[in-house]
């Protein structure tokens, strides 16, 4: 009876799971392409000998990693209209900076690791032969670093998007707030959330290989 009804809600609702998986990923895209270029910008602040950036960059790492990501959604939810209203930015927009800046504290630390495990002597090696630090950085060390970081970083796109599930506590359209959805129409909550965490397990199964075969084309190429 139990799996009968779980066809019947998804036969019946399927295109408002669909939805929510839509609103799931691009919120999820967003938040990683952007957390992973502020994250590069905090990583490379960490590590500049400028100690007023190095400062800052710390404190804003500490403070993201040592408070509540609810909490966290929370401020910016309230706080962007609230001092920033010339923006006039949504619910939904105020939440996904919110992620995006959460992000960048996890994946800038994920960076720098990577970066500090790449052998020092390379940029010695770079340097003797004529290439500018802008060079060196880019054409040496951060290829290097990408494969190190890969498996770290793989685990943090995957967290991000169930990390995106929080967004339904401000009514943002993602997958749970789907649930939500067909949870009040069918009054059926234990059904409807367990299509909702089939949909997150085959997401992450997805991304889990699509990983896995990145990692062993770049072992292929060295």
């Amino acid at each position: 009876m139990f799996f009968i009804k779980i066809g019947k809600i998804w036969q019946k609702y399927y295109m408002v799971f669909l939805r929510g998986l839509g609103g799931t990923l691009w919120i999820s895209a967003v938040t990683i392409v952007f957390g992973t270029v502020l994250g590069l910008l905090v990583a490379l602040l960490r590590m500049v000998r400028v100690k007023p950036l190095n400062a800052l960059a710390t404190a804003y790492v500490e403070l993201l990693r040592g408070t509540p990501v609810l909490l966290q959604l929370y401020f910016f939810w309230i706080g962007l209209p609230k001092f920033l209203p010339m923006l006039g930015m949504t619910d939904t927009q105020s939440v996904v900076c919110a992620l995006i800046i959460n992000s960048s504290a996890y994946i800038s630390e994920i960076i720098r690791a990577g970066i500090g495990a790449v052998d020092a002597g390379q940029w010695e090696a770079a340097r003797s032969v004529g290439l500018s630090e802008k060079n060196v950085f880019l054409r040496v060390i951060l290829p290097q670093a990408v494969k190190n970081i890969l498996p770290a970083m793989g685990n943090e796109f995957i967290s991000t998007v169930k990390g995106t599930s929080l967004a339904s506590t401000f009514f943002v359209p993602e997958l749970i707030t789907s649930y939500k959805t067909v949870q009040s129409a069918t009054f059926l909550a234990l059904q409807s959330l367990t299509i909702a965490g089939i949909i997150y397990f085959l997401l992450d199964l997805l991304l889990s290989w699509m990983l896995r075969k990145l990692e062993r084309r770049l072992q292929e190429s060295d």
